[in-house]
C-alpha cells in the first residue's frame, strides 16, 4: 500500500475519532438534537462554517456518484454513508482510499 493511501486511511481515521469524540461529549452532556442546531447557528462563524460543510458535502457527493458511474466502480460509496453519519472529515479522506485501491 503507497503513502499515500495509508496517509488517506489515516486521516479518514483522524476524521471520524476527533468529531464523534466532540460529539459525544455533548451527548454525555444532555445536549439534544434541538440543542445541537441551535449551537451550530448560534453565530455567524459557526453558521457560515455549517453552510460550508454542507454546500462541501453536496459537491462531493455529486462528484463521488457521477465518478463512480463513469467508472462503473460502485464500492467507493460506502463513503457516502460515513460522510453522511460522521461527517465530510471522514468520508472525504475513506472515499480517495477506497478510489485509489488497486481494481482487478
Amino acid at each position: 500500500m503507497s503513502k499515500l493511501r495509508l496517509f488517506y486511511l489515516a486521516m479518514s481515521i483522524i476524521g471520524a475519532i476527533v468529531p464523534l469524540f466532540f460529539m459525544l461529549g455533548w451527548v454525555q452532556n444532555g445536549g439534544a438534537l434541538m440543542g445541537l442546531l441551535a449551537a451550530w447557528t448560534e453565530n455567524g462563524a459557526s453558521t457560515g462554517l455549517l453552510w460550508d460543510l454542507i454546500i462541501s458535502a453536496i459537491v462531493f457527493s455529486i462528484f463521488a456518484l457521477t465518478e463512480c458511474i463513469a467508472r462503473r466502480d460502485y464500492f467507493p460509496l460506502v463513503a457516502l454513508p460515513a460522510m453522511v453519519m460522521i461527517g465530510l472529515s471522514c468520508g472525504l479522506p475513506l472515499y480517495l482510499f477506497l478510489r485509489t485501491r488497486a481494481r482487478n
